[in-house]
């Protein structure tokens, strides 16, 4: 190991095991309820659901995949900023009612909305199941995206299985102790590095290796002008109606992705919700400096194997050891904020919905048991995520393609039944099962996008014209009438906790 990684694996340590004590130590003197470990009892405030809001879309895609991306394809990029900031405009208006609905009827995830809107477990089954294969690839992605990373900022020193292993350590460590909360306070530490990191790498890289921005944007324009337009330089398949499309589906269907929705229950209320949504946008202007310097690579490194190494190649090339270890050591915890919350939210899904006995099991007793099962669940999916990544390390990964367009197919049950009272469970799983199967048709046929559109979105449309059909002909539940007055009344105070 030469001196320069030695420095930044040193400093990489250092911060894993800071990132335990502070994940560990932020349970300590809290109640050891069901609510507490999945949202945080519903306890925190604006700046902490802002930090850990931020964490789920500020992740190890925005180090690798965000520079990446720019570097092969270029402006198609711009969907993640478009997406993001769109989908919290919406969130401004249905963050505080989904609180408001969830708190008064002491509901925890997206599955137990769908079983106490529909009054159906087997439907809150069915969500619950439909997540977990959506968001597994997620946590084996973030799993790889440390071991990326790390081996990068130690110039190759630590194996890439060696930091997929230390990444699984960290994270189950205070996940299980602390559950959301613990993921709360590492943001901060992984915020503050991530804005300091991308914040230098904004001046340094333009002028190290230019005489500024405006001869790298020159340079653009002059020497790689298909970066620049629609479709970008990968072909035709991210032409305009893509993006447009992508945005429109990842925008609505964010607000209910249920990492989003674990970061709206552990608000304290409503109004840190609607703060959140104003903040968080200027938040996400941050991701165009990884894009930026995708866009340098283009000139510095224009023959890179891998497109993902684009930010990290130039950190590695031009930086002194303890800054490369710093902007990687930012890297690293935004792979492990976000797998913390995925497992989080995959724990509750199956201890308190599959395993716990849903609603019906939401007594003090067997809440304590459902908290347990979700332990116990993490701790399984992490390490299947874990053996995942080592030894099929492609399987999961291109299912994670069809995540938010499968996660989509959960709007109609999670948030469109909360406003219209005559949607049925009828209706919901027909039209659920109709996107579904369009969907995984589309892959499997290669048709996605379909016609220059995001194939999700038409699968969406499909679903929500099935889902209409069968409940004007089924009827509507005979419970919705009461719970959508609950929405239409988000100003009463909701009932307090049980434990």
């Amino acid at each position: 190991m030469t001196g320069r990684a030695v420095v930044a694996v040193s400093l990489f340590t250092v911060a894993m095991l800071a990132t335990v004590v502070i994940g560990v130590l932020s349970g300590r003197g809290r109640e050891r309820s069901m609510s507490e470990w999945s949202i945080s009892g519903r306890g925190l405030g604006t700046l902490f659901v802002l930090l850990l809001m931020a964490g789920e879309s500020y992740t190890s895609f925005s180090f690798l995949g965000a520079a990446g991306w720019s570097y092969r394809y270029g402006v198609p990029i711009f969907y993640l900023i478009a997406y993001l900031s769109t989908g919290l405009v919406a969130a401004y208006f249905l963050a505080p009612l989904i609180w408001t609905y969830c708190a008064r009827h002491h509901l925890m995830s997206i599955a137990d909305i769908a079983e106490h809107r529909f009054s159906s477990r087997r439907l809150g089954i069915v969500v619950a199941l439909i997540c977990t294969i959506f968001l597994v690839p997620y946590v084996q992605l973030q799993i790889q995206g440390m071991g990326v990373v790390v081996h990068a900022m130690s110039y190759g020193s630590v194996d890439l299985k060696v930091a997929a292993v230390v990444s699984f350590v960290v994270a189950e460590t205070f996940v299980l102790t602390s559950g959301l909360r613990g993921s709360a306070w590492v943001s901060v530490l992984k915020d503050g590095l991530a804005v300091l990191s991308v914040a230098f790498l904004a001046i340094y890289v333009p002028w190290h290796y230019f005489d500024g921005p405006g001869e790298l944007l020159n340079r653009m324009v002059a020497e790689k002008p298909q970066w620049l337009t629609f479709p970008g330089a990968g072909g035709g398949t991210f032409g305009a109606a893509w993006f447009v499309s992508t945005v429109v589906l990842n925008a609505v269907t964010i607000g209910i992705f249920p990492t989003t929705v674990a970061g709206y229950l552990s608000a304290a209320n409503p109004t840190a919700l609607r703060r959140n949504s104003i903040f968080l946008p200027w938040y996400q202007l941050l991701l165009v400096i990884p894009m930026f310097i995708g866009a340098a690579a283009l000139f510095v490194v224009p023959h890179l194997t891998n497109p993902d190494l684009a930010l990290f190649d130039l950190v590695t090339d031009s930086l002194p050891p303890v800054v490369v270890a710093v902007i990687g050591i930012a890297g690293a915890l935004s792979a492990i904020v976000p797998m913390s919350v995925f497992l989080v939210s995959i724990g509750t899904l199956w201890g308190r919905t599959i395993l716990g006995g849903g609603l019906q099991g939401s007594t003090p007793l067997s809440a304590g048991r459902q908290r347990t099962r979700s332990q116990l669940v993490c701790l399984i999916v992490g390490a299947l995520a874990l053996a995942g990544a080592l030894l099929y390390p492609s399987a999961l990964v291109n299912l994670s393609v069809l995540s938010y367009e499968g996660m989509a197919q959960l709007v109609p049950a999670v948030l469109l039944g909360l406003y219209w009272r005559r949607l049925s469970t009828a209706g919901v799983t027909a039209g659920l099962i109709t996107g579904t199967a369009i969907v995984l048709l589309l892959h499997l046929f290669g048709r996605d996008p379909l016609f220059g559109v995001n194939g999700g979105l038409i699968a969406l449309l499909a679903n929500l014209l099935v889902a209409t059909a069968v409940s004007f002909v089924a009827g509507g539940t005979t419970t919705s009438r009461a719970r959508l007055a609950d929405i239409a009344n988000p100003v009463r105070r909701a009932a307090p906790e049980s434990p």
